[in-house]
């Protein structure tokens, strides 16, 4: 019987936790458009040479907490990314931690990139300082 409440309640739990993760991504794809895609591109494609992609994105994929920070405090050094080398400048994005928290969910689970956890707004405040 115990096994039985077990399996239930884990399966509830995982149901649940993608959910939100869904819902996030939701949150997520509506602030990338509003905010990323003249940059980074529909499909997360970047620009050559000038922008770096999101997708399939080793340097986003290799450091989510870096990635957070840069979306906060925006980026003026040189990155690398899939072994292509860009010298952009990415403004400080003006978002809010949630609104941080739902794009990065978005950007890490799209076009390729798959994210083993969810990202969650407690981790984003913390690693902001907030």
């Amino acid at each position: 019987m115990n096994y039985l409440f077990s399996f239930i309640f884990l399966f509830f739990i995982l149901i649940f936790s993608q959910d939100d993760l869904q819902i996030s991504m939701q949150k997520g794809k509506k602030i990338y458009e509003a905010n990323c895609v003249t940059c980074h591109g529909n499909n997360g494609e970047g620009s050559p040479s000038i922008f770096p992609p999101l997708a399939k994105s080793d340097y986003l994929m290799s450091n989510t907490t870096r990635a957070i920070k840069q979306i906060h405090f925006g980026l003026s050094s040189k990155i690398i990314v899939n072994g292509k080398t860009y010298q952009g400048n990415m403004p400080a994005s003006g978002l809010s931690p949630q609104q941080i928290t739902d794009v990065m969910n978005y950007i890490t689970n799209s076009w390729g990139n798959k994210n083993k956890e969810t990202i969650k707004l407690k981790e984003v405040k913390k690693i902001l300082g907030k």
